[in-house]
């Protein structure tokens, strides 16, 4: 069942087995404003059983850099907006990863990496990537990296 996600009343629904679900909705709420904002796109997300593909096409990325995220996928959702194909997977750990793929040859085409709140930096992230602090109001201290994209996906 999917769920729009509201960036205003904040809620942990399909989160609540995360250790810092509270976090983790707060990093899926400030997502969900960025997409709302610069692309008037209604962030809708779906249980990971019902995003396979979506999960999948986040695995083939990251197997670019031999990356596989040991924690389970909780929710995740796949788009266009504006040219390029999003997709996000938020996973039970509070680690979110998105992966921005500009449709068009020469466009941006990036994986992002935000931590919530709360949240050691995951063993397969920590000796091969940088975490730089931002501050929001809807997810406390996010710490996030990322990597350019450099395959045709």
């Amino acid at each position: 069942m999917s769920y729009v996600v509201d960036f205003v009343n904040v809620s942990t629904v399909g989160l609540e087995s995360s250790p810092v679900a509270d976090a983790l909705a707060g990093l899926r709420a400030n997502e969900a404003r960025y997409i709302t904002n610069k692309y008037a796109h209604t962030f809708t997300v779906s249980p990971a059983s019902e995003q396979a593909d979506a999960i999948a096409w986040v695995n083939r990325v990251l197997a670019e850099r031999e990356l596989e995220i040991a924690s389970p996928p909780l929710e995740a959702t796949a788009f266009e907006a504006g040219g390029i194909r999003f997709a996000y997977v938020f996973y039970e750990s509070g680690l979110a990863i998105n992966v921005m793929y500009t449709i068009e040859d020469g466009g941006k085409r990036a994986v992002g990496f935000k931590l919530s709140e709360g949240m050691e930096v995951p063993a397969e992230l920590a000796a091969r990537f940088k975490f730089a602090r931002q501050n929001s109001k809807l997810a406390g201290t996010i710490r996030g990296s990322f990597f350019v994209i450099k395959g045709e996906y």
